[in-house]
């Protein structure tokens, strides 16, 4: 009976506290809203909110209590100027009583500076749903004035998931048993890719709930979840706050890190990249020690280093077979670790590319394709990979880079174009970059058809890896439609390069033509008004740019400055090139 009166004290005199947690986006790096949490007067009986809402439940005072949550996670809302998304916690049942939208009037939600359009009701299921069409009935009422649904818990069992299905809500929190070490759990890690998918696919939002290490944010941001809530990111607090600097910087660093990869790909993408740090030993460590170090880590192998130079590698399946033979104990187990290690393991440097690792790897001896692969830094240890992880990524970099190339030349598209001209302006590198694009074309394209506007378009995109092929560190993109941009070395010669391009595809344009057209030297077609007009062949324009991208912001900026070059080119009758 003291929970009894200790609830009826803590409801007569209202006496909440609300805890008032961030929902971030990463790609943004601001708050999307706050969910209340509730909370019982500090040292009382009732202060955890399980005990708090288990002992309502009990006295059949949960809708009293519930109700008072949510008025005064409203009204704290309103005290703390909150503007964004206020998450309430609603249980099923409360949510169908008819007495619930007395504490949901527009007029008490304009009272407090909220409108529905603020207001997310997330859905815990703490009671069974037993008609689950009424229930979302209730749902698609409040939907309609504005509110927003959010699903509580998803990936705790199967319920969650036909509370989904029924309900069709706006935001999915994936609970945090799902996201604890989910960095480590390949399962794990695959059912978040799958609710991943469903939500892009139903267009609902994942939000992945109880982040608390920046292990478990590098791994969700990395699979593309964009809203993350945890104790890494800010805890629960009576008032609001903004998230630390440092956190905001982590965000930050591992977008830009995630960015980046649209630019690797296997023969691009450096092996130091994906290096796991593993503990190495001196070649003095006797094997009882190994042992231990197996067991202690649960790693599969252990590198042995001299000064922090590798010079062997163990792997935890050798020495159970040494260990198995006859004396193996006696003979292995109190002497080096250096008697039994693989003298010769594969040795690779920090900056060797993923696709020249892989075949090294898949060339070794059948007995060691497993071994771990050792690389390093300056000569000195650095880290380790697994033969696993080595084609995964390998795979994940191919599929990854073939996402973003367009698919009419299979060149590079927009989003690498642009991290490769952002990479550029960090380093502050002097650089050619040639923007290329096609005059007249429309004209042609309308005349000519689409089939032999295409095949006009992979044209230039054959003469520009053909004249580039021998250019060293060369990028060729396609930006879209007829536009082309190629990325030189400064030292390159540009001149060169751009009467190559224009000369070749001068030659080659003629092929597309009638010798009518040609004779004439020109094409009748409509044009936007639908008047018949003279149109002049098909030309290349090339604006050039040869400098450092030192002063620019964004690869935007660069794009302005090379279409102030391109205009003049437009100027020119014919094809030509301009070096700005």
């Amino acid at each position: 009976m003291d929970e009894l009166r200790e609830l009826q004290r803590i409801i007569s005199e209202r006496n909440i506290r609300t805890f008032f947690q961030p929902i971030v986006n990463v790609k943004s790096v601001k708050v999307l809203g706050y969910e209340a949490l509730s909370r019982g007067p500090e040292g009382s009986i009732l202060e955890r909110p399980d005990k708090l809402f288990d002992v309502a439940k009990k006295y059949g005072l949960l809708w009293e209590l519930e109700y008072l949550c949510r008025t005064l996670a409203i009204e704290r809302a309103k005290e703390n100027n909150i503007s964004e998304y206020l998450f309430l916690n609603v249980d099923p049942q409360i949510i169908k009583d008819p007495k619930f939208k007395e504490g949901f009037t527009n007029e008490f939600l304009r009272t407090n500076n909220l409108s529905p359009d603020n207001i997310i009701f997330e859905i815990t299921e703490k009671t069974a749903i037993e008609d689950y069409k009424s229930f979302r009935e209730v749902l698609e009422h409040y939907k309609k004035q504005g509110y927003k649904i959010a699903i509580d818990d998803t990936g705790e069992g199967y319920s969650g998931f036909r509370l989904i299905t029924e309900t069709k809500p706006q935001f999915i929190k994936l609970d945090m048993a799902l996201i604890r070490n989910i960095d480590k759990d390949s399962f794990k890690q695959a059912l978040c890719k799958n609710l991943l998918s469903l939500s892009r696919i139903t267009n609902m939002k994942l939000i992945a709930e109880g982040v608390e290490t920046i292990d478990e944010l590098s791994f969700l941001i990395e699979a593309g979840v964009e809203l993350v809530q945890g104790y890494l990111i800010a805890r629960p607090s009576q008032s609001i706050n903004d998230i630390d600097e440092k956190i905001k910087d982590q965000i930050i660093f591992l977008i830009n890190e995630k960015t980046k990869k649209l630019t690797y790909n296997a023969k691009t993408c450096p092996i130091g990249k994906i290096v796991r740090f593993d503990i190495p030993v001196k070649e003095d460590t006797k094997g009882k020690d190994i042992k231990e170090h197996f067991n202690k880590y649960s790693v599969q192998g252990v590198v042995v280093v001299r000064d922090d130079y590798p010079i062997g590698l163990v792997m935890k399946s050798e020495l159970t077979f040494a260990l198995a033979k006859p004396y193996g104990n006696e003979i292995y187990l109190n002497r080096p670790v250096s008697i039994i290690m693989n003298k010769s393991p594969l040795v690779v440097d920090y900056n060797l590319p993923i696709s020249e690792v892989a075949q090294l790897a898949m060339s070794r001896k059948e007995e060691n394709l497993y071994d771990y692969v050792v690389v390093t830094k300056e000569n000195k240890y650095y880290g380790i990979v697994t033969v696993k992880k080595l084609l995964e990524y390998a795979m994940e970099l191919e599929l990854n880079y073939a996402r973003h190339l367009n698919p009419l030349t299979g060149l590079p598209g927009n989003l690498i174009i642009e991290e490769k001209i952002n990479e550029l302006i960090k380093s502050g590198t002097s650089t050619s970059i040639l923007y290329i694009d096609l005059d007249n074309f429309k004209p042609f394209n309308d005349l000519y058809g689409f089939e032999n506007g295409d095949r006009v378009i992979r044209m230039l995109s054959d003469i520009l890896l053909q004249v580039t092929k021998d250019y060293e560190d060369c990028f060729v993109g396609h930006i879209g439609g007829d536009d082309f941009i190629v990325i030189l070395n400064i030292n390159s010669n540009i001149e060169g390069l751009c009467r190559s391009i224009i000369r070749e595809f001068d030659r080659r344009i003629r092929s597309f033509y009638t010798i009518k057209d040609l004779n004439n030297g020109y094409v009748i077609s409509t044009n936007r008004e639908g008047k018949e007009v003279i149109f002049p062949l098909v030309s290349v324009s090339i604006a050039c740019m040869i400098r450092s991208l030192e002063g620019f912001n964004s690869a935007k900026e660069v794009g302005e400055y090379l279409s102030v070059i391109k205009k003049q080119c437009k100027l020119t009758k014919g094809s030509c090139f301009i070096i700005g």
